[in-house]
């Protein structure tokens, strides 16, 4: 994967307050775009606000799913859609989550933060299969079983292996991969998100990624999970250290996806 290509979606202004993300907009390799302005794209994503969304990344020169993005928290983790979409040969999609993001749209055929999964097993004739891993376990027992799609829950990360080999569970072909992090998988002592979150550690994710790609192409990596824009402090953090700890987390997840 090439190392210097990054891009940067701001939905929220949340990476004005981390100094790396400001390091990072400014490097020669990196593509900054403003979706602040925006409209329908918080949890949901109209068709308006997707074709706009589309035109300003054809705007900023990017034609493929290369590189590294970064595009805010959550509630913007449809964005991986959008991105795989742009992926033209066959792959798998690896996404760390600590929700399944398979739920049904509850209006029309919208994308949506929680449904973006499902919508990508089904509409993209390039991927092969979709492993999400780190879910919840009770939010992996109330997804229907899909042909597409692997679950390793939260309870399971311990076995999973990682001693210089793919996890058979993981990533069993010899597909591309494009993988996708979601940073509430994380447990709070490496990242402040705006959703509930899991227990995994930033080794151990790294332990996961580091196997998967020996000897598998890495067609990109995309990055959310940013803390909420009214966050005002909870039990784990004040606002400067979610912002602190979130900002040290994205810096060391550019610096390892740099080796692939």
């Amino acid at each position: 994967m090439p190392q210097d290509i990054c891009t940067i979606q701001d939905f929220t202004g949340v990476y004005t307050e981390q100094p790396f993300m400001q390091e990072l907009r400014g490097h020669d390799g990196t593509r900054y775009i403003d979706c602040t302005d925006i409209p329908g794209t918080d949890c949901y994503c109209d068709n308006e606000a997707v074709e706009a969304i589309r035109k300003r990344i054809a705007d900023a020169g990017i034609t493929d799913a290369r590189g590294i993005h970064f595009f805010d928290n959550g509630n913007y983790h449809y964005m991986s859609k959008i991105w795989t979409d742009m992926v033209q040969e066959p792959f798998t999609l690896v996404v760390f989550d600590h929700h399944p993001d398979m739920q049904e749209p509850r209006f029309g055929n919208i994308l949506s933060c929680g449904g973006w999964v499902k919508k990508v097993a089904e509409e993209n004739k390039f991927v092969q299969s979709v492993t999400l891993i780190g879910v919840a376990d009770h939010l992996a027992e109330e997804i229907p079983p899909h042909d597409k799609v692997i679950i390793i829950r939260e309870s399971e990360l311990p076995s999973v292996t990682l001693e210089g080999r793919s996890p058979d569970r993981v990533h069993a072909s010899s597909h591309p991969i494009y993988i996708s992090i979601d940073k509430d998988a994380l447990s709070p002592d490496h990242a402040a998100t705006n959703w509930d979150q899991g227990s995994l550690s930033l080794e151990h994710m790294k332990a996961i990624i580091e196997a998967l790609a020996q000897g598998h192409k890495i067609l990109g990596v995309d990055i959310c999970g940013e803390r909420a824009r009214d966050f005002a402090g909870d039990e784990h953090h004040s606002v400067q250290e979610a912002d602190t700890l979130n900002d040290r987390t994205n810096r060391e997840l550019v610096e390892f996806s740099q080796n692939f």
